[in-house]
């Protein structure tokens, strides 16, 4: 940034030249005229107009000068905090902008939701790198809220995301949870036309570290949630939906994993008309000025990939019988 002449004058009033604010900077860290004209490439004279000018702009002295030394006036050290940080962002603002330009690269280590990432990331992953030869992905899978800073992760794929000042999340698709069944099982048992029916039928329970998930539900306009128990637990969601193409019960899922089986009429929602509104889909990951390359530009691409809806968007639309 040292670049002086390449700094253009400002439009307003107060501080016209961006370029004399790093002029005494570079006075005020090196406590010379001299050494600062030289570190920027200019003449001692130059400096010291700069210098002269950005105390006429803000009306007040800001160096204290001698024939041996220059030293920060009251005024002058007040100022110089505020104008590192005027430079930094100045920095900031041309690194991000050079960033953009640069090819993704280097090691990318992403941690997706199991059957989630299976089933809707991995095959853009997989475009991913063939588009970007010069990235190598290392994957994890969890179902958790992996520590992303402690870990070492670059980015991470959630249903919703926990709060952590940590993190930024930018949302990719809406997502909701379907309650659902195979029609053989229906015909048999019925269909359920409150989450209360639910006692009279078989449910297929997910567990999570040894617990029940309770199911969820819209009740007079307010998200409850509802203990199931079944005579078949899982905790594994794949298996949840394998049970229910089995005509062994009722299940609630997520829209991703039985989006397919809903269209073809394979499975059938229920309870429509109490299904909350869900997490949505999205991309977690450490807070940095600079998001590398490497993670933007895929969250870019599935973004982009899913801008018109998502894979599961028109599961609850299934094609009538």
């Amino acid at each position: 940034m040292d670049n002086i002449n390449a700094l253009p004058p400002a439009s307003r009033g107060g501080i016209d030249h961006i370029g004399d604010v790093l002029a005494f900077v570079r006075v005020a860290d090196a406590q010379s005229f001299t050494v600062a004209a030289e570190r920027l490439g200019l003449s001692r004279s130059a400096v010291g107009k700069c210098i002269s000018r950005l105390e006429q702009s803000l009306g007040a002295r800001l160096l204290h000068r001698s024939t041996r030394n220059v030293s920060l006036s009251d005024e002058g050290r007040l100022f110089y905090e505020h104008a590192q940080r005027i430079l930094s962002e100045v920095d900031n603002a041309a690194d991000a902008m050079a960033s953009r330009k640069q090819a993704p690269r280097g090691r990318l280590r992403i941690d997706l939701p199991v059957s989630l990432g299976r089933l809707h990331i991995m095959p853009l992953l997989r475009e991913y790198l063939r588009r970007w030869p010069g990235v190598e992905a290392d994957v994890s899978f969890s179902d958790d809220y992996t520590d992303l800073v402690r870990e070492g992760i670059d980015v991470a794929i959630r249903l919703g995301g926990d709060v952590d000042s940590r993190l930024v999340r930018k949302v990719l698709a809406p997502h909701r949870l379907i309650t659902c069944a195979a029609p053989q099982y229906l015909d048999r048992h019925g269909v359920p036309a409150t989450p209360e029916d639910l006692g009279r039928h078989q449910a297929i329970a997910f567990t999570h570290a040894g617990a029940l998930v309770p199911w969820r539900f819209l009740v007079n306009g307010q998200e409850r949630n509802a203990q199931v128990a079944g005579r078949l637990r899982m905790g594994n969601t794949e298996a949840l939906r394998d049970a229910a193409l089995a005509g062994d019960g009722i299940v609630q899922v997520g829209a991703f994993l039985v989006g397919d089986d809903l269209r073809a009429g394979r499975l059938k929602p229920v309870l429509e008309s109490a299904a909350p509104a869900g997490a949505p889909v999205c991309a977690v990951y450490p807070h940095r000025r600079h998001l590398a390359p490497k993670v933007r530009v895929l969250i870019d691409e599935i973004a982009a990939r899913w801008s018109a809806g998502a894979p599961w968007a028109d599961c609850a639309n299934p094609p009538r019988a």
